[in-house]
């Protein structure tokens, strides 16, 4: 294994500029206004693959409403997949709701401290542990994720490489970011760096003028890196059935919804509208266009108007089936998607955190 070293001069240079350029710099978000373990735990699942402004407002709802991980634990799951919708992976929603009950039932709801103890967790992997254990305990262990490992490269000099060399390209930067590490502020300087990646030395535009590590720097600049792979394109269409209630007001009205079977890869349990069986429809029945990302595919999603009488026979069952009052599918683990729609044709009221899973008034198709 090839052995990069730092001299020591330079490690102290980047450790003495990088906090105290953090120290200055660095946003203002809700996660870092205290060291609670299972509060770190929450925002470091989100963040994964979701951008900081998206995960803000998500993440103080949901630590509004499970304040502590023995409540999350004794939660639900509809109910930890509604307060996720709009994050997408719902996969983390779910091994956070695991190892939750697991450190409940098994330690008294206290998480590990050690990064290694916290990899054993479900869900868990060496990034997480690594972040829970030095911010929230002082361990002294690197963390590296995209933005940290583009910052070392960069200041290394080291171009992107294919995957035949990924192993290779992460061993040196490991063995960086162990040696800059600074084991005084170990949680402080992973942010640091984590945080300089974010906003100065971004994939695009790197604002190298004001890099507190610039001095330091092999590239100063773009570099190299391997081209994204190319975004997939999909056409969809769904049926938006609205009808008349029982119940008074605004809550006189449900929308047909649909649950995605247990057996599906992507999104299993989540509620659906249901899917038509003809992407195309007249002009005149079309409600809405829609685009939606989803990982590597871009959905162009059209919405139809579709009467009562006529959902069975213009839609693919795939699922159980539920007239929903409009006043509760806020509350529901919508797919991402159908809450865009649903909010997009003003049918979707605002709920609020201790009305959220009324799933009693969730009623069978009559």
């Amino acid at each position: 294994m090839v052995r990069i070293d730092i001299e020591s001069e330079a490690r102290l240079r980047i450790r003495r500029q990088l906090l105290a350029w953090y120290d200055l710099s660095q946003r203002d978000l809700p996660w870092r206004r205290n060291r609670d373990p299972y509060a770190i735990w929450v925002s470091e699942i989100m963040l994964q693959q979701t951008r900081v402004a998206v995960v803000v407002d998500r993440y103080q709802a949901f630590m509004a409403r499970f304040p502590t991980l023995v409540s999350l634990a004794l939660a639900p799951e509809q109910e930890i997949l509604a307060l996720w919708s709009g994050l997408g992976y719902y996969r983390r929603a779910r091994m956070l709701h695991k190892a939750a009950q697991f450190v409940a039932a098994n330690r008294e709801g206290n998480l590990p401290a050690t990064a290694a103890e916290l990899r054993l967790l479900p869900g868990i992997g060496n990034y997480t542990a690594a972040a829970i254990a030095s911010i929230a305990h002082g361990e002294a262990v690197p963390v590296v994720d995209g933005n940290v490992e583009r910052v070392l490269c960069r200041l290394q000099g080291w171009e992107a490489v294919g995957r035949s060399g990924q192993a290779a390209l992460r061993h040196k930067v490991d063995s960086v970011a162990t040696q800059i590490l600074d084991p005084q502020r170990p949680g402080d300087f992973n942010q640091a760096l984590m945080e300089l990646g974010a906003t100065v030395c971004t994939p695009r535009n790197p604002q190298c003028l004001v890099c507190p590590l610039s001095p330091d720097c092999t590239t100063r600049g773009e570099h190299k890196t391997q081209t994204r792979p190319r975004m997939l394109s999909k056409e969809i269409s769904y049926a938006l059935a609205v009808r008349t209630g029982k119940l008074p007001g605004f809550t006189n009205r449900e929308v047909m919804l649909e649950q995605r079977p247990d057996s599906n890869t992507v999104m299993p349990g989540m509620w659906q509208l249901p899917v038509l069986r003809e992407v195309a429809m007249p002009e005149s029945e079309l409600r809405m266009t829609v685009r939606h990302a989803i990982m590597q595919v871009n959905y162009y999603v059209r919405i139809r108007t579709v009467f009562e009488e006529d959902v069975d026979s213009l839609t693919i069952p795939e699922g159980r089936r539920c007239w929903v009052p409009l006043i509760n599918a806020a509350g529901m683990a919508l797919t991402g998607l159908t809450r865009k729609v649903l909010s997009r044709a003003h049918l979707l009221p605002v709920a609020p955190l201790d009305a959220l899973i009324l799933q009693t008034a969730v009623q069978e198709p009559s």
